[in-house]
């Protein structure tokens, strides 16, 4: 490792790779919390994509132990486990396992980035002091209990007022009630956060009890949380990444800049900035190393929406292939020394699945087999037996 403030993509994505456990998976015994606090949350949309994102990234890992991390797995009696990961709302209000020590700072920061364009016109939209009674009403609720959102929904009502249950909001070809417009706000702040399925049903609950850090505490720490993992990164790379105004990533990061938190280096000729003093980053032959080889990342992997800047990350054919209107993780996608080189999909068949996976360029004799050795990491982690089929994939984004 070498001290520099001209750092190029390779070096920058080493150091991400490394410090994502993708260059080497953390050892027996890490735990979850841990791999998916240095990845900064795991998108969980989809479950087995993250569950996939999880044990790609650590030996022994099965997609049972991320299961069994999960707060709460079972009802909410005495004595209660500690918990490790609670799945709520996270970055860009989409769902997201986070560890639960870390929720003191998401559910201070996340609240205080502002709010963007009003999605809703005004006789639809809730008031701030309407949205402000909603959440507080569904952490009422929610206090040592699991509801389906429909009986969540006649709490909240019963808790605020018949304003509540407007059914106003276009939703998948119905009308949701007006309350809904704030449920990734309420798993954002600590109010929500997703229970066990209550057969094909989704349950909500609140999460474990903690105190927040001061919002302002909150947000310069998730700042230098996000560089140590992706940086160097621009304000507006950050802006990106949390679906925030890029004012007031800006603001941010003078503030830190101006207190000695983060500094300003070059990155591919540009400003970019690192948390302070965390300047040193790999260099040949250790920086080849960590890019060498090939790698199976699933949907929405936080490596691919979060590292930039997005066109060096998925370079020619592969940002046409491979992302969905410059969106990344709308396919899982296959690395090749460091960089977008294909897509690949699964399709699970009882104790079975398959892999297909497309690479945009041949693979040598070498890749083939690192490819081969990945699929069979994919059926370990998804505990199925898994057969890796080259060749076209023909679903479709998010498929």
């Amino acid at each position: 490792m070498t001290k520099s403030t001209g750092i190029t993509w390779a070096a920058a994505s080493a150091r991400r790779l490394e410090r994502q456990f993708l260059a080497r998976r953390a050892r027996t015994g890490t735990s979850v919390a841990d791999v998916a606090a240095a990845m900064l949350g795991v998108h969980a949309q989809v479950l087995s994509a993250a569950e996939l994102s999880v044990g790609l990234r650590a030996d022994g890992v099965t997609r049972t132990d991320v299961r069994d991390a999960l707060w709460p797995t079972a009802p909410l009696a005495p004595p209660a486990p500690a918990p490790a990961l609670v799945k709520t709302h996270g970055p860009r209000g989409t769902v997201h396992l986070l560890p639960a020590r870390d929720l003191p700072m998401w559910c201070a920061a996340l609240p205080a980035i502002p709010a963007g364009p009003a999605a809703f016109p005004t006789d639809v939209r809730l008031t701030g002091e309407q949205a402000g009674q909603v959440v507080a009403a569904i952490a009422d609720a929610l206090d040592g209990t699991f509801l389906t959102v429909d009986e969540l929904g006649e709490e909240v009502v019963a808790r605020t007022g018949p304003w509540a249950g407007d059914l106003v909001m276009p939703a998948f070809q119905t009308m949701w009630p007006r309350w809904r417009q704030v449920l990734h706000r309420a798993g954002q702040c600590g109010a929500l956060s997703f229970g066990p399925n209550r057969g094909r049903r989704v349950t909500y609950t609140r999460p474990p009890h903690f105190t927040p850090l001061p919002p302002e505490e909150a947000s310069r720490l998730l700042v230098r949380r996000y560089l140590y993992a992706y940086g160097p990164a621009t304000p507006q790379h950050f802006a990106r990444w949390l679906a925030a105004p890029p004012g007031w990533a800006k603001a941010r990061y003078a503030e830190l800049a101006a207190a000695g938190e983060i500094e300003e280096v070059r990155f591919e000729g540009a400003p970019a900035w690192v948390a302070a003093g965390d300047t040193a980053f790999p260099d040949a032959p250790e920086r080849d190393e960590l890019l060498r080889g090939v790698r199976l990342l699933p949907y929405f992997d936080a490596y691919v929406v979060a590292a930039q800047p997005r066109e060096l990350l998925f370079p020619g054919a592969a940002y046409r292939r491979a992302l969905a209107g410059g969106q990344a993780g709308n396919f899982p996608v296959l690395l090749v020394d460091g960089v977008a080189a294909g897509v690949w999909h699964q399709r699970r068949r009882g104790r079975r699945t398959t892999v297909t996976v497309e690479p945009l360029a041949r693979l040598t004799a070498r890749q083939e087999r690192e490819l081969a050795d990945c699929v069979e990491r994919v059926g370990a982690v998804l505990e199925a037996a898994a057969e890796l089929v080259i060749g076209e994939v023909t679903v479709g984004a998010h498929a």
